[in-house]
């Protein structure tokens, strides 16, 4: 038997405590229908025997607190909600207890912002992380000794793992699965629960924010340029100059403040322009290229898509029902 702690902390998304128990639940029946052995024993574990959620509006009933849980397989991290900060500081006693399993050969895995959690036990210090796209930047601040990968849906390193936002930890739940049991076993638990299995980007979903949240006065005026001038071809050079630096120490303050170099700051900037001209109206890929300051076809399409992970075309098919 393979021993699933589901983590029930306060302030938590109670979707992502019941899914991941619906779903080992479900495999233990498939596999009885199969005329095999359940293989999860799952247990939701808290520092309590009722923890409250949204207010009081839900309450979750645990099956064991964490001083019961002598050893476990699999600790299941779920995403947090409201302001980080405060969902951390109300759960700092699970840490010790995550860590402490983790060493013990447990492997854990966080669903969405749950990286939130798992990150504050330090065990992703020097690691790969993936997380919700909307709190990246904030995850970075937090925790800058830990990679995040842009658009990923599943990041495994050393027996952790961690899933992209929201609907994306049923991916990561879908790959423990094949893990544990084999491919057929997750292709059924797929189709049972209608999830798109081996999907691995969260690009296709994420809505550029801007990366304003920084200090760097200088940088914020060029970033503000860019948004004005979102039709013209801007240049390094010409922003550099703009807020009086020269361009290498330009380069380095934007890279320090955005995470993002300039280029590829203005790409996404301008894709997150074309993105909602897709979704929103009848101009055709020509005339979205042009509003944006693109004259090259194939760069424009080869970048759209490097940041969706879709062609224009599929974007637009995607998300614009006028084209359907």
């Amino acid at each position: 038997m393979k021993r699933v702690s589901i983590l029930v902390p306060e302030s938590s998304v109670m979707q992502a405590i019941a899914d991941p128990q619906y779903l080992f639940s479900a495999v233990n029946q498939f596999m009885m229908a199969a005329g095999k052995s359940p293989l999860f024993e799952v247990q939701l574990v808290g520092l309590k025997k009722e923890v409250k959620l949204n207010d009081g509006l839900f309450s979750v009933n645990t099956s064991k607190l964490l001083e019961d849980v002598a050893q476990t397989d699999l600790v299941v991290i779920p995403a947090l909600f409201g302001d980080m900060k405060t969902a951390i500081a109300k759960n700092e006693e699970l840490l010790p207890w995550i860590k402490q399993h983790y060493q013990e050969g447990a492997e854990v895995a966080s669903l969405c912002v749950g990286a939130f959690l798992l990150a504050s036990t330090g065990l992703l210090a020097g690691k790969k992380c993936s997380t919700h796209w909307g709190f990246q930047n904030e995850f970075r601040m937090m925790f800058p000794d830990v990679e995040v990968v842009d658009g990923s849906i599943i990041t495994e390193e050393n027996g952790i793992y961690s899933s992209g936002g929201a609907n994306s930890y049923w991916n990561l739940l879908l790959h423990l699965v094949e893990k544990y049991t084999d491919r057929p076993t997750a292709i059924l638990a797929s189709k049972y629960f209608a999830v798109d299995i081996d999907r691995e980007s969260q690009a296709a979903f994420a809505m550029f924010q801007g990366q304003k949240n920084h200090p760097d006065e200088a940088i914020k005026q060029a970033q503000d340029f860019i948004d004005l001038h979102i039709q013209e071809k801007i240049t390094i050079d010409e922003l550099a100059d703009l807020v009086k630096l020269g361009r290498r120490s330009f380069e380095r303050r934007f890279k320090m403040a955005t995470n993002n170099s300039v280029l590829a700051y203005i790409n996404r900037v301008k894709m997150e322009y074309a993105k909602r001209s897709f979704e929103s109206s009848r101009k055709n890929i020509h005339e979205v290229m042009y509003d944006i300051g693109y004259t090259d076809t194939k760069a424009f399409r080869t970048i759209f898509k490097k940041i969706t992970g879709l062609t224009p075309i599929a974007y637009r098919n995607k998300y614009n029902k006028i084209f359907n």
